[in-house]
């Protein structure tokens, strides 16, 4: 029986727990639809240590819910490690902040924005929804990303 690597995925942002773990639901979400659920491991970090184990943000856990869009309840910020930079093929991050902080590992060429996959955004950037509230705005952004990230992957991976 043989056994077929697995694509691993890693979002990033600052706290992990708006954006990143947002992008990890919607893109398994989108994986599971495609029926490719058993070829990705997906997950989600941030590049700093104020949130560590805490639940996803209620604006991420809310604007999930109305998309109809499971978030495990296992779901608790870590923090991005040296180790990340191995373990996982795609690194993809919020915004250019979180791809200057993974510079700081020496690795930061690996990673990429999420909305590189979106060009009809208009956007370089997934706007940080903490203070700002729009995490309606942000699931927009970070949907069409993540679809395209897809798309992506399926053509680059033979899927």
């Amino acid at each position: 029986m043989s056994t077929t690597p697995k694509i691993r995925v890693l979002f990033v942002c600052s706290g992990n727990i708006c954006r990143s773990p947002m992008a990890e639901a919607v893109f398994r979400h989108l994986v599971e639809q495609a029926g490719l659920a058993q070829r990705f491991s997906i997950a989600s970090a941030g590049t700093g240590s104020w949130h560590i184990g805490e639940r996803p943000h209620r604006g991420t856990q809310a604007v999930l819910r109305a998309h109809q869009v499971e978030l495990s309840p296992e779901k608790r910020s870590r923090l991005l490690t040296h180790g990340d930079f191995e373990a996982f093929d795609y690194i993809i991050a919020m915004d250019r902040e979180n791809l200057a902080d993974m510079a700081t590992f020496g690795y930061g060429r690996k990673a990429r924005r999420l909305l590189e996959f979106a060009p009809q955004a208009n956007l370089a950037d997934v706007p940080d929804p903490y203070y700002a509230n729009n995490f309606d705005q942000v699931y927009g952004l970070v949907q069409a990303g993540c679809a395209g990230l897809l798309a992506h992957i399926r053509k680059a991976e033979n899927l």
